[in-house]
């Protein structure tokens, strides 16, 4: 068998031409990738979810927890799928109990996440969900945001991965899943 790239997945692909770029959002220099072209065509939605969840299924997920905003989107449709709850990360002051919080740089500045306190129950097993992973700040300030309330991260799943950025070593040993790569 010889050695050389493997052949282009044609799911990864078909969502690829789906997801518009747009440049200079939020600031000069970002090439900002819009997922709601995606979200807009049915088939190719529920596809990406099918496939997120096939990858976590077997995992013993307990909670899905999204990261804001575009994470909400994602987060709920595979917590309902998986049959069970779904908590929200946020902005820093968007919530309105007893909050946990995290501070983290992200591609273009800095940023404050928080969790409710009461969110995440110890031992929970929890997957993680965000439409991108660049640098991998969010992430990986969620993942500390759900262990320092005792949780378990058994994934972190996005629909999209920027190469370069280092974001997968950002996550250390975490598992994660992209399903489209650019």
């Amino acid at each position: 068998m010889a050695d050389g790239p493997s052949p282009p997945d044609p799911l990864a692909e078909r969502l690829r031409t789906l997801i518009r770029d747009v440049p200079d959002f939020p600031r000069k220099g970002v090439l900002f990738k819009d997922i709601t072209t995606l979200l807009g065509d049915a088939e190719a939605f529920r596809t990406a979810i099918d496939d997120l969840v096939d990858a976590y299924r077997d995992d013993g997920v307990e909670v899905v927890v999204g990261v804001e905003s575009r994470g909400f989107v994602l987060g709920g449709a595979l917590a309902y799928l998986l049959g069970v709850g779904f908590v929200p990360v946020r902005k820093q002051g968007r919530l309105p109990a007893r909050t946990i919080s995290v501070a983290y740089a992200l591609e273009y500045g800095e940023a404050v996440l928080e969790v409710h306190a009461d969110a995440i129950r110890p031992g929970q097993r929890v997957l993680i969900v965000d439409d991108l992973l660049a640098t991998g700040g969010t992430a990986r300030a969620s993942a500390e945001l759900v262990e320092r309330l005792g949780g378990q991260v058994v994934g972190i799943a996005f629909l999209i991965e920027l190469a370069g950025f280092g974001g997968a070593e950002a996550l250390g040993d975490r598992r994660h899943v992209s399903l489209i790569r650019f």
